[in-house]
């Protein structure tokens, strides 16, 4: 008797979890959503969200592009000294997961009458991008159980490595998949419904996976390189293939041109003006203006990591503001995954060994790129600045050379300059001058405080892995 009253009490407990889930995964049903969604509005969505979550102030200017010192602050300057909580980072993996992921599964998960594979193979390509960029800032994340809150309410968390090997299996069979015959696909605001488009930057985002894993697993990454580069026509080959989103129509509105249409909090960082000048790098002037006072005549960048007192003490019409050029929404596309750093990839993985290809003339080609990038076309403005010695390639030291010129050539992407300036480790940045973190800058994003309560067993395993959740933590790829 007792041991029936046993077992009726568990088959009761098992029924009210099973409901519970079912209720819970009711309730977090969003009221205002459209209850017979389409893929190609689900599809618009999930790219917008993600390129303004990408480019954006939480991710982009107000946290990783300060740490790589593309920029500073000129007031409110707690986060360019470093002063973060776990409230901080929490843009990137809530945006992430509940909306861009959220889309992209249900695009996925549709019956092929209503989204051909073409739709689920983009899908899946972008939600990959989305997942490296949580991997990238965060280490280990929910990756093989996200997003299927029908089966479970706290997803495990899975390893970096596991997620950059999942994350190469997942875009080669996506890219594979893309097939005209099977159907166009409409509401593509990246590629314009291109698939040889997503096919280049599906095996552009393998090459640059491979490479964040080589330190670590460099048998793995020749095996992709190998695949990558079997036909390079199959690989982002010119500026204006890259992958990007263009705010040229409303309501693609330039993240960056809302903020600076009513705050003034920045400026471009002294760092990267520095390097610049010394470099007589003919991109100054398109990444900078000069201060608005017209006594001065120079570039001023604002050191990184000051107080608020000594930030301002050096005036707002003294010091230069990022160039107009980046507050126009028709002329500053987000930035995902550009012709220049294709090469730079290509260079790097040559100068492994990874790679059948001169390492100097992929640099050479990388860097005239950059500089295309950015209108500047002259050859004699290109070769003058190519053979100075202090931009031509080292194959003694190909992380500097590469990481350098990378470092430049990615201005303005925060998140993909503070990945690569980890991995890379250059160029060599001072800490901020009065961060709070013991003369060291910050190699991770911290977790959102939430996961501790809402997942916390998964959280706590997680932690107890990879390390204490903290700035400092370096992450399974960050090997120096």
């Amino acid at each position: 008797m007792f041991k029936n009253i046993i077992t009726l009490f568990i088959i009761l407990i098992t029924l009210f979890v099973t409901a519970c889930k079912k209720n819970l995964a009711e309730i977090n049903r969003n009221p205002n959503a459209v209850e017979d969604p389409q893929p190609d509005y689900l599809l618009t969505a999930a790219e917008k969200t993600a390129a303004d979550n990408y480019w954006g102030a939480d991710n982009n200017f107000n946290s990783s592009l300060l740490l790589i010192q593309h920029w500073a602050k000129i007031q409110y300057t707690e986060p360019d000294r470093y002063i973060f909580s776990n409230s901080s980072f929490t843009s990137l993996w809530n945006t992430g997961y509940a909306q861009v992921i959220t889309n992209l599964n249900t695009i996925i998960r549709f019956p092929d009458e209503k989204a051909n594979k073409n739709y689920k193979a983009v899908a899946t390509i972008l939600r990959s991008w989305t997942f490296q960029l949580l991997t990238d800032a965060y280490g280990a994340i929910p990756y093989k159980e996200s997003g299927k809150i029908k089966e479970t309410l706290t997803p495990v968390y899975d390893s970096q490595k596991e997620v950059y090997f999942g994350l190469l299996d997942e875009l080669k069979t996506a890219a594979d998949a893309l097939d005209p015959a099977a159907g166009s696909i409409s509401g593509d605001v990246l590629f314009g419904g291109s698939l040889d488009g997503w096919k280049k930057f599906a095996r552009a985002l393998r090459l640059r996976i491979a490479l964040r894993i080589a330190d670590r697993e460099p048998e793995k990454a020749r095996e992709v390189i190998s695949e990558v580069t079997a036909s390079l026509s199959l690989l982002i080959a010119g500026n204006g293939e890259a992958a990007r989103l263009v705010y040229d129509k409303p309501p693609l509105q330039n993240p960056m041109a809302a903020w600076f249409s009513t705050r003034d909090d920045y400026r471009v960082g002294k760092t990267i003006i520095d390097k610049l000048y010394a470099l007589n790098d003919p991109r100054l002037a398109v990444f900078a203006d000069k201060p608005a006072d017209l006594s001065v005549t120079n570039y001023v960048g604002v050191p990184s990591g000051l107080t608020n007192s000594d930030a301002n003490n050096l005036g707002f019409s003294k010091t230069s503001k990022p160039d107009s050029v980046f507050f126009r929404s028709d002329a500053n596309p987000a930035m995902i995954l550009s012709y220049p750093e294709v090469l730079f990839n290509l260079a790097e993985a040559a100068a492994r060994g990874l790679y059948n290809g001169n390492a100097a003339d992929l640099y050479k080609q990388a860097v005239t790129a950059s500089l295309q990038q950015y209108q500047i076309a002259d050859n004699t403005v290109i070769s003058t600045y190519l053979n100075q010695p202090a931009v031509a390639y080292n194959p003694a030291n190909y992380k500097k050379s590469i990481g350098e010129q990378k470092w430049i050539a990615l201005y303005g992407q925060g998140l993909e300059a503070f990945a690569e300036w980890r991995r890379l480790d250059y160029p060599q940045l001072a800490p901020g001058a009065s961060g709070v973190l013991d003369g060291k800058i910050p190699v991770r994003f911290i977790y959102p405080g939430t996961e501790q309560s809402l997942n916390g067993a998964n959280y706590k395993a997680a932690v107890a892995a990879q390390g204490t959740d903290n700035l400092l933590t370096k992450l399974w790829f960050d090997v120096n």
